[in-house]
């Protein structure tokens, strides 16, 4: 099996405005296939698209764009996840020996319909993300004693790691004070405690081993991948955990041959604050009775282990961006690339991504 390297990278801008999904995607592949001094676009044999628009062949408009002529070109949709699941299609290619070099492109508009699964009718009218992310936030609070100060740390947190972000959304900070007296949405949730749907695009090139030695001064390597599916339907999940993503990491970090103490920084999916918070402890880091303790330790110390761009809720939620921008972020700051919000000697990363109240999570490890 063929070892797999990120090579390149580039994203545009996230923004509010409902933007032309096809020039972003551009705009982010152009930035990403730039980044590569030795890369000629007849070395890229393909053409993956991951996106929740309502666009159609993707992959093919894409490649047409670019004057790239691929072998493989295609598109995936997986809800919040889709980003993530199209780089792992994309080393599975790779490593297979398919394919030796493959760019990977994401893209959403702030209107995109993914994020509302209509097939799970179990929701009834309650379909809208935010009253799965209620249920979660009043049982974690319940169960675990997590106080409403710990979760707008979590937002606290993101949003001011996302204010080095140039990329993102916010780059405004918000005290702990602002979030808890934010606008009530629902009985636990408020609007400071959620992530925002947005427009942008972010893409990234892999490489097999031979390849990346060839293009790249400075491949990072994947070493670990895990993607678990327990369900579509959000009536099927355990309030208490997000099952998926427990075994999404433990397949990833046994695959890596590492553990969650040797992780220097991660990326996780906080759609909403307490997702941050299960997300902490299924990945090993913490416990669901810490995870509160934990996070409120790094905002005191500003230590930005976790989500160093300002994850979802400060740096937006473009679907189909979303997994590709958590990897590049890490593969940038394993390249020492993250200026103002670099960790100090990081050599191993984690990437957390899910889809739909956690029914289904992806998980990626990457090294140096």
């Amino acid at each position: 099996m063929n070892k797999v390297a990120i090579v390149g990278t580039g994203e545009t801008k996230f923004s509010k405005n409902d933007e032309d999904v096809e020039q972003l995607l551009l705009e982010s592949a152009n930035n990403c296939i730039n980044s590569i001094k030795n890369c000629e676009l007849r070395d890229i044999e393909g053409v993956l698209v991951s996106t929740n628009s309502n666009s159609n062949y993707m992959g093919a408009i894409l490649s047409e764009m670019t004057d790239i002529q691929p072998k493989i070109s295609h598109s995936i949709e997986h809800l919040c996840s889709s980003g993530t699941n199209a780089i792992i299609a994309a080393y599975s290619y790779i490593s297979s020996g398919l394919a030796d070099v493959i760019l990977v492109s994401g893209v959403d508009s702030a209107t995109n319909p993914g994020q509302v699964l209509k097939w799970d009718i179990s929701r009834g009218d309650l379909e809208h993300p935010i009253f799965w992310a209620t249920m979660l936030t009043k049982n974690h609070k319940r169960k675990f004693h997590t106080t409403e100060e710990e979760l707008a740390i979590v937002s606290a947190k993101n949003h001011k790691h996302a204010m080095d972000n140039p990329h993102a959304y916010s780059n405004e900070p918000k005290t702990i004070s602002e979030i808890m007296n934010s606008k009530q949405i629902t009985e636990d949730l408020r609007i400071l405690d959620c992530s925002r749907s947005c427009s942008g695009s972010s893409s990234i090139i892999l490489a097999s081993e031979e390849k990346a030695k060839k293009i790249s001064e400075c491949p990072i390597w994947i070493k670990g991948i895990g993607q678990k599916t327990t369900s579509a339907s959000f009536t099927k999940n355990n309030l208490d955990e997000i099952n998926s993503t427990r075994i999404a990491s433990e397949n990833a970090l046994k695959m890596g041959k590492i553990t969650s103490e040797q992780i220097d920084v991660a990326e996780v999916h906080d759609a909403f604050s307490v997702c941050e918070l299960m997300a902490l402890s299924e990945i090993g880091l913490t416990t669901n009775e810490n995870s509160g303790e934990f996070v409120r330790n790094l905002f005191n110390t500003e230590n930005r282990m976790i989500n160093p761009r300002g994850g979802l809720i400060g740096a937006g939620h473009p679907l189909g961006a979303t997994g590709i921008s958590q990897t590049i972020e890490i593969a940038n700051q394993l390249q020492e690339k993250c200026d103002k919000r670099q960790i100090s000697n990081a050599k191993t990363g984690l990437i957390q991504n899910m889809s739909a109240a956690g029914t289904s999570s992806s998980v990626m490890v990457l090294q140096n």
